[in-house]
C-alpha cells in the first residue's frame, strides 16, 4: 500500500527531527572540569559533571591504573591532566571507550591503591554542581597524620609518660575549616573563607606552642579538604583536651557583622544565623561525603548511650566556659555579633569526650569585615585573644596530671635529649637558679636521663608571649633551572631539604629540568614584591590588595606623604 505524499513527509520530519535530537538525548551528560585536591592520607579528584553520573570503574595492573566509564557523557574541557603533588596519582587522561556515548577516564597510577567512588549533588549555595569523587587513598599513612604539630621542636611530649611527672602538656587541637575543593562563603572581593581560617588557625598554633606547658595540634596544615567527623578523630588521636575550630560567618545580607562563638546543643539553633549557620555546615558535609560513625556497637548499648550521655554533657559544660572566656578576650579586639555563646548543632562540635567550641571570626560577607579577616595585623589580635581565654580557661580548670595543675608544687622532671637547664626554667617558670639549688648543682650541664626536682614556682597568671606575625607563610611553585639541586633551593628559600622532599613526596635528591616543586616559604623570607601604581590607586586600595597595612607601606618606602604618581614602584612588606 503507498503512503499519501502528508504521510511520507511526516515520517521523514519525524526521522529528521529524531536525528537532531538523538546526539542531545544520548549524551546529555557533560565532563566541565576534573579538580584535584592531595592531603595528607588521600588524593581526592572531584569531576565536575552537567549532570548526575552514571559510571562504572575496574582496575588495571602493569602499569597500575584506574579506569572510569561515564556513560552518556562528552567532553567539555581540556585533558590530560598532569598531576605534580600527589604520592599515587600521576595523570588522568582519555582512552578510547567500549562504546559510543560513553567516555572513557584512566587514572595512572604510581602504585596499586584503593579507590572510593561516589556521586554529590549540586550544593544548597549554588557553588559546585553535580560531582563524581574520587577518593584515592596513600594507604602509607594512619589517619592521624592529617593532624600537623605546629612545634618546631623535635621533642614530643607524651600526655601518659608525662603525667607520671606531673607535667605533660596540655594539648589544644586547632581547626582550620573547610579547605580544599571547600571554599568556605566567599566574599565581596571574592576571599575564599578557607584561606583566613588556615592562616588564622596557624597563628593561634603558634601562640599556644609559645606558652610553657601547651601544645598545639593542627587538623589540615594546608589547602585540602577534611571530613568534618574525622577533624574530630584527629583531636582524639592526639589526645587533645580541647577543640577549638575557626571559620569566617556569612549572611544573605552583607549587613551583620562581628564574631560569635557557637557551643553544642542538640536543640536547634536559637537564632536565624546559627540556623545559617548550619545549614552552610550541611552544605561542607555534602562537599566533603559522607562522614563516619562516632560510636561504635557496644555489648550492653543502654550502658554505652548513658556514658555516652556523660560524656556529652561534661563536653557542652566545658566547652560553655571556653566560649565565655573567647568572647570576653575577642571583644577585647574586635566587635561581637552575640556577647554570648550561640547554641547549634554542628558536626565539629559533637565530640562527646572533648570540649569543642566553634569560633566566627566575623562576617566574611561584610565588606569591612572580609578585609580584616584577611589583614595580618587583625589577625594577630584574634589569635593573640584566643590563646589567652584558653590559658585562662585551662589556669582555672587544669587537666589532671599537667604542668598547669602542678604549677605552685613541686614536681619531678626526667632530662630529654636536647635539653638544657635555661629551657627547663622558661618552661616551669622558675629561675635557673632555684633549679640549682633544688638540685645541689654545681654547673648548669645537665644528661640525658638526669632526674630533677623542679621547685614550686611561676606567677599566679601564666602570661602569653608576644608573637609578632607568627607562621606569616606562603607556598610558591619553583621551576627547577638548569645546574640547580636541592641544597641550593633550599638555601635559596631558607628551608630545609627534608622539608622540601616532604612536601612534594620526593623519594630521592634527584630533580628534573623544568620540575615543578611547591616549597612553604617564610613571608620574611620571601623575595620582594613590588606594585606599580596605577591611575586611581592610592595607598589605602593598594595595602587592602597586598593584605598589609598602610602604615607598614609607609614605612617600607619611606613615604613622607600619602600622595602617589602613576608608574611610581612601591615595595609591599612581607611583615
Amino acid at each position: 500500500m503507498l503512503k499519501s505524499p502528508l504521510s511520507f513527509k511526516a515520517a521523514f520530519f519525524s526521522c529528521l527531527l529524531t536525528l537532531v535530537l538523538l546526539p542531545k538525548l544520548v549524551w546529555a551528560n557533560a565532563l566541565e572540569g576534573i579538580r584535584v585536591w592531595p592531603s595528607p592520607d588521600e588524593t581526592r579528584v572531584v569531576i565536575d559533571l552537567k549532570q548526575q553520573a552514571t559510571y562504572s570503574y575496574f582496575s588495571l595492573t602493569g602499569p597500575d591504573r584506574l579506569v572510569v566509564d561515564l556513560k552518556d557523557t562528552s567532553l567539555a574541557t581540556k585533558l590530560p591532566v598532569s598531576v605534580t603533588d600527589s604520592p599515587v596519582l600521576k595523570k588522568v587522561r582519555k582512552s578510547s571507550p567500549p562504546e559510543k556515548g560513553t567516555y572513557r577516564l584512566v587514572f595512572e597510577l604510581s602504585k596499586r591503591v584503593s579507590a572510593n567512588l561516589f556521586t554529590l549533588a549540586p550544593t544548597p549555595g549554588g557553588q559546585y554542581g553535580h560531582r563524581l569523587v574520587i577518593d584515592l587513598s596513600h594507604g602509607t599513612q594512619s589517619s592521624d597524620s592529617s593532624a600537623t604539630s605546629s612545634s618546631s621542636s623535635s621533642t614530643q611530649v607524651s600526655r601518659d609518660a608525662s603525667s607520671l611527672h606531673g607535667n605533660a602538656d596540655i594539648v589544644v587541637a586547632i581547626d582550620a575549616g573547610h579547605g580544599g575543593e571547600d571554599p568556605g562563603s566567599i566574599g565581596p572581593t571574592r576571599k575564599y573563607e578557607k584561606r583566613a581560617t588556615l592562616a588564622i588557625a596557624k597563628k593561634i598554633a603558634a601562640q599556644i606552642d609559645a606558652v610553657p606547658g601547651m601544645k598545639a595540634v593542627l587538623t589540615r596544615g594546608g589547602d585540602y579538604y577534611v571530613n568534618l567527623n574525622k577533624r574530630s578523630e584527629i583531636a582524639r588521636k592526639n589526645k587533645a583536651h580541647l577543640l577549638v575550630s575557626i571559620h569566617a560567618d556569612a549572611f544573605s545580607s552583607p549587613k551583620p557583622r562581628g564574631a560569635s562563638v557557637f557551643v553544642l546543643n542538640t536543640r536547634r539553633a536559637n537564632t536565624e544565623i546559627g540556623r545559617w549557620v548550619e545549614n552552610h555546615e550541611q552544605q561542607s558535609q555534602l562537599l566533603g561525603g559522607a562522614g563516619e560513625v562516632l560510636a561504635k556497637n557496644n555489648s550492653d548499648k543502654n550502658i554505652s548511650q548513658t556514658l555516652l550521655d556523660l560524656q556529652f554533657s561534661h563536653s557542652q559544660k566545658e566547652g560553655y566556659k571556653v566560649a565565655t572566656k573567647i568572647l570576653g578576650e575577642m571583644g577585647k579586639v574586635a566587635y561581637l555579633h552575640k556577647k554570648k555563646p550561640v547554641n547549634a548543632s554542628l558536626a565539629v562540635l559533637k565530640s562527646p569526650d572533648i570540649p569543642s567550641v566553634l569560633v566566627e571570626t566575623g562576617f566574611i560577607s561584610n565588606p569591612t569585615e572580609e578585609r580584616l579577616l584577611f589583614q595580618r595585623s587583625h589577625q594577630d589580635k584574634l589569635a593573640r585573644a584566643l590563646t589567652k581565654a584558653v590559658v585562662q580557661y585551662f589556669e582555672e580548670n587544669p587537666p589532671e596530671g599537667t604542668l598547669f595543675a602542678n604549677r605552685g608544687k613541686a614536681i619531678k622532671h626526667k632530662v630529654s635529649s636536647g635539653e638544657s637547664l635555661s629551657r627547663l626554667a622558661q618552661r616551669y617558670g622558675v629561675s635557673m637558679k632555684a633549679i640549682m639549688s633544688a638540685n645541689n648543682l654545681s654547673s648548669s650541664s645537665l644528661r640525658i636521663g638526669q632526674q630533677l626536682t623542679i621547685p614550686a614556682g611561676g606567677s599566679k597568671d601564666i602570661p602569653v608571649p608576644v608573637i609578632n606575625n607568627p607562621v606569616e607563610t606562603r607556598v610558591i611553585t619553583h621551576a627547577v633551572q638548569r645546574g640547580e639541586y636541592l641544597g641550593l633551593i633550599a638555601n635559596k628559600y631558607k628551608v630545609s631539604v627534608s622539608s622540601i622532599k616532604r612536601e612534594n613526596n620526593l623519594r630521592s635528591d634527584t630533580l628534573k629540568l623544568g620540575q615543578k616543586l611547591k616549597i612553604t616559604v617564610s613571608m620574611k623570607d620571601r623575595p620582594v614584591r613590588k606594585h606599580t601604581v596605577k591611575r586611581g590607586e592610592f595607598l589605602g586600595k593598594i595595602a587592602s590588595q597586598y593584605g598589609v597595612s598602610v602604615s607598614s607601606l609607609r614605612s617600607a618606602n619611606k613615604l613622607r606623604s600619602d600622595s602617589l604618581a602613576i608608574g611610581q614602584e612601591l615595595i609591599i612588606p612581607n611583615n
